[in-house]
């Protein structure tokens, strides 16, 4: 959903939604207390009224904060976002999560910034958002507002990608496998999510390539180490970076964009 995807401003449609919803609620209302098309229920009438009482003032106070926020008003669009947050509606916890996320407001002290965000996003997390999902576990992968926690984060991850099908949870994963972190190194299982990440999303086709690539390099390194093992192979590794594979991975990145310029111009 765009709304998943480009939060704040996605969410604007949704609360245009919400709001037809709530709309559609009120005709029925109608037609059942006046018989109209169905048979005649003041019980249902009165259920449905009752449901678009309460659905009303949500959907409005929706739209006042997103208006808020697209006129420059964070900090008023917060406040707003946040007692619908407290009162369990995912859209604006996202929301309040992502205001925080950014740095976008002054009315939370700096160094508590990421905690809130972190409890926001698990949240929404827990209501199904798979974006929050995948960016609870780059917190504790990151350290944001808790500690590093490889473990913690892959789990989450594992949840976002077998739960919600993420492609950006699936990538995570295979970097994950490929580098040992809060888990057994494992190459294979790494291709393997590489590969997930690869048929679930096309916009995950062009770092998947890169990180196939790396993979790739990889796997002619151990070759030449089983293989030539009398050059001294050690003394060579020492004198590579532990990053050895950001600096692999500029490179195939730089010679990717060749191909495609090459390619743009046929």
């Amino acid at each position: 959903m765009a709304a998943e995807q480009g939060w704040v401003d996605g969410h604007l449609q949704m609360g245009t939604m919400y709001y037809r919803h709530v709309l559609a609620f009120y005709n029925l209302a109608v037609m059942h207390a006046s018989g109209t098309g169905v048979l005649r229920s003041c019980n249902t009438a009165t259920e449905l009224f009752k449901n678009v009482a309460e659905r009303g003032r949500v959907a409005q106070m929706l739209m006042e904060a997103h208006e808020a926020y697209r006129a420059g008003n964070i900090d008023t669009a917060l406040l707003k976002y946040a007692m619908l947050a407290e009162l369990g509606y995912e859209v604006a916890q996202s929301n309040v999560a992502y205001i925080l996320d950014h740095g976008l407001t002054s009315v939370i002290l700096e160094n508590e910034t990421f905690p809130r965000a972190l409890l926001y996003w698990t949240r929404a997390a827990s209501q199904g958002n798979t974006a929050a999902r995948v960016k609870v576990g780059d917190y504790h992968y990151y350290g944001y507002g808790t500690e590093i926690d490889y473990e913690t984060a892959a789990y989450h991850y594992r949840l976002a990608s077998e739960q919600q099908h993420s492609a950006q949870a699936m990538f995570n994963l295979g970097y994950m496998h490929e580098r040992g972190l809060g888990m057994r190194q494992d190459i294979h299982l790494a291709k393997r999510f590489y590969d997930m990440a690869a048929q679930t999303s096309t916009d995950a086709q062009a770092p998947v390539s890169l990180a196939l690539l790396k993979l790739g390099a990889f796997f002619m390194w151990e070759w030449v180490e089983k293989n030539y093992g009398s050059l001294n192979m050690t003394k060579i590794s020492s004198l590579i970076s532990d990053d050895w594979d950001i600096y692999v991975m500029t490179v195939l990145a730089f010679l990717l964009g060749i191909l495609v310029l090459l390619r743009r111009m046929h």
